[in-house]
């Protein structure tokens, strides 16, 4: 498929057939994630995959998915053959800018302007998403208001933040966000040529 083509193809699903996936395609997907951009080359990012369906049902409760329901959107978070949350961790950044090749002895660890560790899970998930068009999929995203339960249920590290849930399936006809009649910004709002 054509870059140009993926990204406009791209738009959350909130519906999915229960025809299964292919784990070797899910397996692609996060492998092509492992090459958004990190800082430093930290790779502070990582992916849990959940296709074991009461598993699935369980994080679709810790990530509200009763109010997506009641709002008319059904069960999509459990729904989804597959979920895929991504991770990123904070001190990953900071041991790496401690690292001899970023600092020298005795040099206090940069200032951190912007917490670079979400731009960079947020680029992997990016990368992930547009695979998930390119491979004729579906997926849509989920926030985590619950991340201590996403931890306690999923085995994951205190360190690591769970930043949302991707369910990712071949797409049903589905209710699309009311929020698309906002229409997009004006691009004097949102573009600016040298200088804002």
């Amino acid at each position: 498929m054509d870059f140009t083509d993926a990204v406009l193809k791209r738009r959350m699903v909130r519906q999915f057939t229960d025809e299964p996936v292919d784990p070797a395609i899910i397996d692609k997907l996060v492998e092509l994630a492992r090459h958004a951009p990190s800082a430093g080359f930290t790779q502070g990012q990582a992916f849990i995959i959940v296709s074991d369906p009461q598993i699935r049902k369980q994080v679709a409760k810790i990530c509200g998915e009763e109010d997506y329901d009641t709002g008319g959107y059904g069960p999509w978070i459990s729904q989804a053959p597959v979920q895929v949350i991504p991770c990123t961790s904070e001190a990953a950044y900071h041991r790496r800018y401690n690292e001899p090749d970023k600092k020298a002895p005795g040099e206090e660890e940069i200032v951190w302007p912007v917490p670079y560790w979400h731009m960079d899970v947020g680029c992997a998930v990016m990368v992930l998403l547009l695979g998930v068009v390119d491979e004729g999929l579906a997926a849509g995203f989920a926030g985590v208001f619950d991340p201590d339960g996403l931890r306690s249920l999923l085995g994951i590290p205190a360190e690591w933040t769970p930043v949302g849930v991707i369910p990712i399936g071949h797409p049903a006809p589905d209710k699309r966000s009311p929020s698309l009649k906002r229409g997009r910004v004006a691009d004097a709002v949102y573009l600016h040529h040298e200088g804002w």
